[in-house]
């Protein structure tokens, strides 16, 4: 009877029920005691099965954590690194990781609220951007369109307190509501320009039909007219029998010069047509060509136009935007600067920019002619120049050349209350944006940063010395995150150039708006592609511009919420990478889009590789400006974070 009672339980329903759920429990510990941590199934369903408008299950597959072996195409470029660190988390300030953090405390309603939410309220819809739909852009009127927002603002220039020091050339840029909201039209019969090298010796005059340079300087070689063309014979006002025996001569004075080995970086002040930036190019070196908005106001549009680098600036109140001991060689020619006025501020802010050991060049009257009044500002320059460490290294005909110091031994000599003083210890001689220019001299430093670097082209993909005194969170890493910046862009520019046939495109006037180390310039140079790249380091980021020029490139500092200073239709290809989400935190994406549109010319090319998330207000604006756009995903498929949109301006 025992047995039997045994048996008839063992068989009940419930014995059944209980055996079944002791073993699926007992499977449930299994697995989560021997689970390898990967999570390999995820369910969210809250819903009958039966409601087929509802979002179905979503589930995470098993291999979700595994990799699969497969080469991307070369067509698109790759996810970019972060250039700069923002934080390390846990890792302190040597890249150790630290021992002392909280983590916080556990919240187990977290989990239960977790557990019970209803992933079907979820919409594809509810997380992609909303549809941005903006009109057409019209064309500003034909009197705009050489127009340089910060420089043209006529209100702002009515309400100037004093013009003296030059007030008038330098930024006064447009309020917020009262920005550039229209497209410059080009002149009248605008052509595609001239391809380089062509162009370095003549452009079409209808692209710049302005003749008072001609009227002006025609007698001293710079630029003649000659029907349809202005033609260039490589002249300037001091070296009229060409910018070639000119830098002939400068090489004979001072052997150690050495253009395009130890001199590969040049600042032309008050530069004219940029002839001796132009010739300057065939000797490996780079020249920066600068010069106001005055009378000659279109001197930087006909460089621009000729393919040579060149931007407006002008020596007046504030800092140019450029970092200390940026250049090799800085040179004025006839460039119409008092160097010696205002305690010689205007020779000290040259001195914060010219490179410890670099050279200043300078073809003036003082230096040649014996006049009483001329006499009298050589002895004046003489005299600054020895309170400032220089050393006259040669003077021969018209043409003086001076030897900054390569460290603070100079300085340190002096006797004491000899003006002018040295900057204080607190200036940072690379704050350059709406920054006064200092009557004082900027120390070098004691370790030699800046002064030291290599040889053209070894420093191009060195890592400077200098790369160590940017101010980043980053410290022992940043050396990895300059080599990953240079292999990402390496990757992405062998991609445009072969896939986009870059050999057949006209480009030559090129722009990186967020240049980081200035990895896209070097793989442009590394892949010989005949262009000049000016870098852009804004405003909103790390200054990194004191390593772009130690590689041996050009740069600036700007503010992408304010217009850049340069001509309408001045670059043929624009790189704006993760800008656009940077920056629209500041201003407007379109403000920035429409400050592209103004400096590109017609024909040209903006590759924007932005976040998935601003990409739908990208394309809406590049639509109501009117360019072509080419929306292409990058290696990481159509899901990806990121997403690369190539605009065309058309002609």
């Amino acid at each position: 009877m025992v047995n039997q009672g045994v048996e008839d339980f063992v068989k009940s329903p419930i014995t059944k029920v209980a055996g079944l759920t002791l073993f699926a429990f007992s499977f449930f510990y299994l697995g989560q005691h021997w689970s390898d941590g990967n999570q390999q199934l995820v369910f969210f369903n809250n819903q009958q099965q039966s409601d087929k408008s509802l979002t179905p299950s979503i589930a995470i597959s098993p291999n979700v954590n595994k990799t699969i072996s497969s080469e991307p195409p070369p067509s698109h470029p790759p996810k970019p690194p972060p250039v700069i660190a923002e934080k390390f988390g846990v890792i302190d300030e040597n890249g150790v990781m630290a021992e002392d953090f909280e983590v916080g405390d556990f919240d187990p309603d977290l989990v239960d609220k977790f557990r019970n939410l209803d992933m079907s309220i979820v919409k594809p819809d509810d997380v992609s951007a909303a549809a941005v739909d903006i009109g057409k852009y019209s064309l500003c009127s034909e009197d705009m369109r050489e127009y340089i927002p910060c420089l043209d603002n006529v209100e702002e220039l009515k309400k100037l307190d004093s013009t003296v020091r030059g007030e008038k050339f330098e930024r006064h840029c447009p309020g917020k509501d009262s920005g550039l909201n229209c497209l410059i039209p080009p002149p009248k019969d605008y052509k595609t320009p001239i391809p380089w090298p062509q162009s370095r010796d003549e452009v079409w005059f209808s692209n710049v039909p302005h003749s008072r340079l001609v009227d002006d300087k025609g007698g001293q070689n710079w630029i003649e007219r000659d029907n349809d063309k202005f033609k260039f014979p490589g002249g300037g006002t001091q070296f009229i029998h060409g910018a070639d025996k000119y830098l002939d001569q400068i090489a004979q004075m001072v052997p150690e010069i050495a253009f395009g080995n130890h001199t590969r970086v040049v600042l032309d002040v008050g530069c004219g047509v940029a002839s001796f930036g132009a010739f300057l190019l065939s000797r490996n070196v780079t020249t920066l060509s600068i010069a106001p908005k005055d009378v000659h106001e279109n001197q930087i549009q006909f460089a621009l136009e000729r393919g040579v680098p060149a931007m407006v600036a002008a020596f007046a109140t504030r800092r140019l935007l450029y970092p200390s001991q940026a250049f090799e060689l800085i040179h004025c020619s006839r460039c119409r600067i008092n160097w010696t006025r205002d305690d010689g501020i205007y020779l000290l802010e040259v001195n914060r920019m010219l490179r410890g050991g670099g050279y200043f060049v300078w073809a003036a009257q003082p230096v040649y002619k014996h006049e009483i009044p001329l006499q009298k500002q050589w002895k004046e320059m003489e005299d600054l120049t020895t309170r400032l460490c220089w050393e006259l290294v040669k003077k021969e005909g018209y043409v003086a050349i001076w030897r900054k110091p390569s460290n603070n031994s100079c300085y340190a000599g002096r006797d004491a209350g000899t003006q002018p003083p040295l900057c204080d210890l607190g200036d940072d001689p690379d704050n350059v944006w709406y920054v006064d220019m200092k009557a004082c001299i900027s120390g070098l430093p004691d370790n030699a940063y800046g002064a030291n670097v290599t040889t053209w082209p070894s420093r191009l993909n060195n890592i400077p010395d200098r790369l160590q005194s940017i101010q980043l969170d980053s410290q022992i890493s940043r050396g990895e995150l300059y080599k990953a910046e240079n292999g990402y862009w390496k990757n992405i520019v062998t991609s445009y150039v072969h896939v986009y046939h870059w050999e057949k495109k006209p480009f030559r006037n090129v722009m990186d708006m967020r240049a980081g180390f200035g990895g896209y310039a070097a793989a442009l140079i590394n892949m010989e592609m005949d262009y000049w790249i000016m870098n852009v380091v804004p405003v909103s980021g790390p200054n990194t511009l004191p390593v772009i020029y130690d590689r041996g490139l050009i740069g600036v500092m700007h503010d992408w919420c304010e217009p850049f200073d340069t001509y309408p239709r001045t670059y043929d290809l624009l790189n704006a990478n993760r800008l656009l989400s940077t920056e629209q935190k500041r201003c407007n994406v379109s403000t920035i889009m429409l400050e592209m549109d103004r400096i590109l010319r017609p024909g040209g090319t903006a590759y924007i590789l932005d976040s998935v998330n601003v990409m739908d207000e990208i394309q809406a604006v590049a639509k109501a400006i009117g360019w072509h756009t080419n929306p292409r995903d990058t290696s990481e498929g159509p899901h990806a974070n990121w997403k690369l949109l190539i605009c065309e301006k058309s002609l």
